[in-house]
């Protein structure tokens, strides 16, 4: 290693520390359309490596020798926010295990892959709903960061729902435990004379200062992940829950290395209906209908995804649809776990749906199931296609509005893409009316490049105007990061700076991801090429 800093980490820790410069590649990109090298590598053993880690940084900070740490699950951020040019804190390397089941909670370690938990609660016929489309390769501690939903958060709401407790290594080293607590108890917190009882202090005096302030600034949306969720940590009783706003920081307020989550009864059996439209309109009064029967999922996938997909990967929805494309396909899957509920809400959906869609179709039988799912997955397949030298490149992929502007949203939404002549794809969560599209672009060729930013600056700033949040479940990070003040206004994000500066005092903590992101930081760290390729997993074994 170059650095005698990092020798001496190394000397400190069970786990290993690397500045090899294959690793330092590696670790430089995510998912997203950046890239940020970073000084070093550290894979922990365990929460004594990170906490030792982090004070080792922390006490060079104070002596003027800064450097950034950045933990990190699997790498599926798309905004951003596992990058940093300091230290690289992988934690699926070693910290990966279950450490507890109990009859309706699961306290693990935070790089546990999402789907290896789920399949083990399986198992014991639970489940965790706010499960990514990334499920097969993120991390439980990046869904927690990002504040991650999903297919199923229509019903059953995001991570910071199913959150009950965490332990955290704050930015000095310490570590504490958050979950919700009384009022009594958080005067007791407030007493203390360390790091976590300034952290008390100083937040419960932000709220209590800016509480008319915190909540005439919510976005009207179901999901939001974008800024810091001041507004869920207290609650009328005086109880407080310093986990609330630690889910979707993406750990630029602590890093969490264990978890314990709250989990729910699993039904495998479901009734999924699909039905198409004609109309954008009657797409969105129907699921405006449907919303009150409670369905697990609602999610859409628009004539131009199906188009694209016929035309280049025909054999992905061979069969599953007439030779005239609709122009919207919603799929409404019921999982109620008895039986007479689920079919008698599906019998009711599918009454409604008869009334504004052209088609409708029923099916209880799983092989049949996992084959029309296939409709709304094959934007999977779109991420993966290369239109020449063009990729499809996550930048403006997570809009939410209200959800009675869905209609208003998808015909915003093509005007914007027509204007600047790209190929038109839109898929998402219709429940929500959070979308997903992910345009055609060259990172190599300026024009394209410049399209992106007034893109995205023109895509943003209508989300806003309706009402909107720049982000439905995939956070800040980069991306969206110089957008907070847009959709916040002056006032509510100098709370956040202010929040930044309670917690992480030396702006060690993932620096440059949410908080004072600029336009010229997302211009240095843009690739000049997207691939999500990686040849090998850069991780030690077990």
């Amino acid at each position: 290693m170059k650095k005698p800093y990092l020798k001496d980490l190394q000397s400190q820790l069970l786990g290993s520390v690397t500045d090899h410069a294959e690793a330092l590649a590696y670790f430089s990109t995510d998912a997203s359309i950046f890239t940020v090298m970073p000084e070093a590598v550290v894979y922990p053993k365990n929460t004594a490596d990170v906490r030792k880690t982090v004070a080792l940084l922390a006490e060079r900070a104070r002596d003027g020798k800064k450097v950034s740490i950045t933990a990190r699950g699997k790498g599926t951020d798309q905004s951003g926010g596992a990058l940093g040019d300091g230290i690289q804190l992988v934690l699926p390397s070693h910290m990966n295990r279950i450490l507890k089941l109990e009859k309706d909670t699961v306290t693990v370690q935070t790089g546990i892959v999402y789907q290896s938990l789920q399949q083990t609660l399986h198992t014991h016929g639970r489940f965790l709903p706010p499960f990514p489309a990334s499920i097969d390769f993120s991390s439980i501690g990046g869904a927690i960061a990002n504040n991650a939903g999903g297919e199923k958060s229509v019903k059953y709401g995001v991570t910071n729902e199913y959150v009950k407790s965490l332990k955290v290594v704050l930015a000095d080293g310490s570590l504490i435990e958050t979950k919700r607590i009384s009022a009594r108890e958080l005067n007791r917190k407030k007493g203390q004379a360390d790091f976590e009882g300034e952290i008390y202090r100083k937040l419960d005096s932000i709220l209590l200062d800016n509480a008319d302030l915190i909540k005439k600034n919510q976005p009207k949306t179901t999901k939001n992940t974008a800024g810091y969720t001041l507004s869920r940590i207290k609650h009328k009783d005086g109880s407080f829950d310093l986990s609330q706003i630690l889910v979707g920081s993406q750990g630029t307020l602590g890093i969490v290395t264990e978890a314990t989550l709250k989990t729910l009864p699993w039904n495998p059996r479901t009734t999924l209906i699909v039905a198409s439209f004609d109309s954008l309109q009657k797409a969105g009064d129907a699921v405006v209908k449907l919303q009150g029967l409670k369905p697990s999922t609602l999610e859409i996938a628009d004539y131009y995804l199906l188009d694209y997909v016929r035309r280049n990967r025909p054999q992905d929805i061979d069969g599953l649809l007439p030779d005239k494309l609709p122009k919207l396909v919603l799929l409404a899957e019921f999982d109620d776990y008895s039986q007479i509920s689920q079919t008698f809400k599906s019998r009711r959906a599918e009454r409604l749906l008869a009334k504004y869609a052209s088609n409708v179709r029923v099916s209880t039988d799983p092989v049949e199931q996992e084959s029309l799912w296939k409709i709304r997955r094959s934007a999977a397949a779109v991420m993966s296609m290369n239109s020449g030298s063009k990729k499809a490149l996550p930048f403006i992929e997570d809009g939410v509005v209200p959800l009675k502007k869905l209609p208003q949203f998808l015909d915003k939404t093509y005007e914007l893409l027509k204007k600047y002549d790209l190929e038109i794809a839109v898929w998402g969560h219709a429940g929500d009316a959070n979308l997903h599209l992910q345009p055609f672009l060259d990172l190599s060729k300026k024009k394209d490049v410049d399209t992106l930013f007034d893109l995205a600056d023109e895509f943003f700033e209508m989300v806003i105007e309706m009402g909107g949040s720049t982000c439905g479940e995939h956070n800040d990070g980069i991306m969206r990061g110089p957008y907070l003040r847009q959709l916040y206004g002056d006032e509510m994000y100098e709370l956040f700076v202010r929040t930044k500066q309670i917690f992480d005092p030396q702006n060690i903590l993932n620096p440059n991801v949410k908080i004072d992101v600029t336009r010229e930081f997302q211009r240095e760290s843009l690739r000049q090429e997207y691939s999500l390729g990686k040849l090998y997993e850069h991780l030690p074994h077990s």
